[in-house]
């Protein structure tokens, strides 16, 4: 069994070939995952797609195979060829698939290293692939093993010491713009954890902010935790020519921002984008407005990873230790069932001949218990140096073939399987 994670990301895609790639409501990817489930070679896996990362997480037994089943319907669901995506993907596979994850998790892959969004966008993905059915113990496995590797990283590093994300970094890039916030009327449009986020920052530095949302109901929930103003989104097309600062931030399939709706201003505007796929697109040169999308906030994000560089280096330390720890988790919990089994038959094995011993009259019964005691010492004794080169030499990679090979041998007849206490822990569906 192998873990396999295939990465479209800022680092190697466009914000427009992100879009392309973006799956934005629950049809679409119970619809992916189902189809990706059905494979033969996959047995497990979930989908994590957010603004700037579409990537699959996956468990399976030929991570080739698996890979070009899974671009071909990535393909198709992006309209691109098969061979583009394979030249821009990042896959990775077994050690490279999981320190990948635990980088994902511990915030190092992102676009603002440290945010801490992360983290529960992986823990969300993870969820809704285990209730419809996709995935279970051996990528659940996984992730216990990335929060804890996150939490640790935490805990040892300044990395979280001031909590960003794209939000607060385009909150950032808009105080720049207009120097301050005091008094200032902006309108922030979207229900979801990134409105909040902007909301929330604009409010404390003094913003006049507007929230707006399709469903009333969740705007004015909003407004209240933020203590901002709420308003109709049938307003939309007089708001967005009325507030000189805009935030987008919704999960609409198509713009909701375009040329039609945009009037003249007597005043500069700044609006920002933070949206996959995008909520704006509009000619700004005509309309004389300063946008801002996803891809246009590099410049701060890299001044952010510049400032962050020795508690990313150390967490790396960190992640490359967990990574190499799960492995040998991995290795004891397929291992460990295997050498069980190993003692269980031998003794069984002594203790049947020691009976046969006694029974036929060679020696002593008095003598039972000391010849079954001596028998199993002098197994335990041979058996010892091949339990400790199995726990200390098997590669984890590989452990499928050891378990073949030694299922083999230790068949007492024709067609025998190892025992069920020990198979349960290596099993395909595990």
């Amino acid at each position: 069994m192998h873990y396999l994670v295939i990465s479209f990301s800022h680092k190697n895609s466009t914000l427009v070939q992100r879009e392309k790639l973006a799956f934005v409501d629950d049809a679409s990817k119970k619809n992916i995952l189902e189809k990706i489930k059905s494979n033969s070679f996959v047995q497990e896996v979930f989908l994590l797609s957010t603004c700037n990362r579409v990537e699959l997480y996956c468990s399976c037994i030929c991570t080739e195979e698996s890979t070009q089943y899974i671009l071909e319907l990535l393909a198709m669901h992006a309209n691109e060829s098969v061979d583009d995506l394979k030249l821009r993907a990042d896959i990775f596979d077994d050690y490279g698939a999981i320190h990948h994850f635990f980088s994902v998790a511990s915030s190092l892959d992102s676009m603002v290293v440290g945010e801490t969004q992360i983290a529960g966008q992986l823990k969300d993905a993870f969820r809704f692939s285990y209730d419809n059915g996709h995935c279970a113990a051996r990528l659940g496995r996984a992730l216990q093993a990335a929060q804890k590797c996150a939490a640790e990283i935490r805990n040892a590093t300044d990395i979280s010491s001031r909590p960003v994300s794209v939000a607060s970094v385009a909150v950032a890039q808009a105080k720049e713009c207009v120097e301050s916030f005091a008094g200032k009327k902006v309108l922030v449009i979207g229900s979801g954890e990134m409105s909040v986020i902007t909301c929330k920052h604009l409010s404390a530095a003094g913003a006049d902010v507007t929230i707006m949302n399709r469903t009333f109901s969740k705007a004015t929930q909003i407004a209240k935790e933020c203590n901002v103003k709420a308003r109709s989104y049938e307003e939309i097309k007089d708001a967005i020519n009325e507030y000189p600062i805009l935030f987008t931030s919704t999960g609409s399939l198509s713009p909701i921002i375009t040329d039609e709706l945009i009037e003249t201003c007597t005043f500069d505007r700044y609006w920002f984008d933070m949206a996959v796929p995008r909520d704006i697109e509009c000619e700004t040169k005509t309309w004389g407005i300063h946008l801002y999308q996803m891809d246009d906030l590099k410049e701060i994000v890299s001044e952010n990873i510049s400032m962050r560089e020795d508690e990313a280096r150390t967490s790396f330390v960190l992640i490359s230790r967990h990574t190499t720890a799960f492995f040998e988790t991995l290795k004891a919990l397929s291992i460990e069932p295997l050498i069980k089994d190993l003692y269980t038959r031998a003794y069984r094995a002594a203790s049947d001949e020691s009976n046969r011993v006694v029974e036929a009259g060679y020696l002593p019964k008095e003598y039972d218990k000391v010849i079954q005691k001596a028998t199993q010492q002098a197994l335990k004794r041979f058996l010892h140096p091949f339990a400790s080169r199995m726990r200390d030499g098997s590669d984890p990679m590989r452990i499928d073939s050891l378990i073949q090979a030694l299922g083999f041998l230790m068949a007492k007849e024709e067609g025998e399987e190892l025992s069920q206490n020990s198979c349960k822990y290596y099993s395909k569906g595990d």
